[in-house]
């Protein structure tokens, strides 16, 4: 497949729309087709895909241009040049571009980088899921579960998954005051058996009785 025929024209609207970073993501995009990925656009941006999956996604912020390996927590980094997208996040890192001339000066390392990413995918290797433990729980979910029996069967009966989305949940605030408002927001979702991040109900629009002529 030449890097022609593997461009898509979306990805075209998308940077000539772009408020910033136009120039460093066509340069970046030649790199990127240059690889013999095929380019689409998922979750609305600029994604690259081979070997059987998606291999990176450029992502343009105010403050840089992402390039966001999607297992790049697999990949040796001798340059030290991959950032991590967040604590909470055990796959995909980045790396952040501010300029045209630092994206081509990168070409090299980026080509290398996205040749092993293919091979990750192509070996089907995939970064460990982290296992919530009961000693990752924020010592106020601790002492909150031990005090109220209610909440804590509810707890301890939801699914593995759900419980590690409300650890993440009120384990990403600083303050011991702001957890503790998390811990009883919670509570209610808890009791229904759903996860933090579980979809409500759908909400229904009361039918209007008929008007009086």
């Amino acid at each position: 497949m030449t890097a022609e025929n593997a461009r898509n024209a979306s990805a075209d609207d998308f940077i000539d729309r772009a408020p910033r970073w136009q120039e460093e993501m066509r340069e970046l995009r030649r790199i990127l087709l240059d690889c013999d990925l095929t380019e689409e656009i998922k979750w609305g941006k600029p994604c690259y895909v081979g070997g059987g999956g998606n291999i990176v996604i450029m992502q343009p912020f105010k403050a840089h241009l992402s390039l966001m390996f999607f297992k790049g927590a697999l990949l040796d980094d001798p340059q030290g040049i991959l950032r991590s997208q967040g604590e909470n996040t055990r796959s995909a890192m980045r790396i952040e571009f501010t300029g045209r001339d630092q994206v081509a000066g990168l070409e090299a390392a980026v080509k290398a980088y996205v040749e092993e990413a293919i091979a990750v995918e192509e070996a089907g290797l995939a970064v460990p899921k982290k296992k919530v433990a009961k000693h990752e729980m924020p010592e106020e979910l601790e002492e909150r579960l031990r005090d109220d029996a209610e909440y804590r069967e509810a707890f301890e009966a939801l699914t593995p998954g759900r419980k590690r989305s409300y650890v993440l949940h009120i384990s990403e605030a600083k303050r011991a005051e702001t957890r503790e408002r998390r811990i009883e927001k919670c509570r209610a979702k808890v009791l229904e058996g759903k996860g933090f991040n579980d979809a409500p109900p759908p909400s229904r629009t009361p039918a209007h009785p008929p008007r009086t002529p």
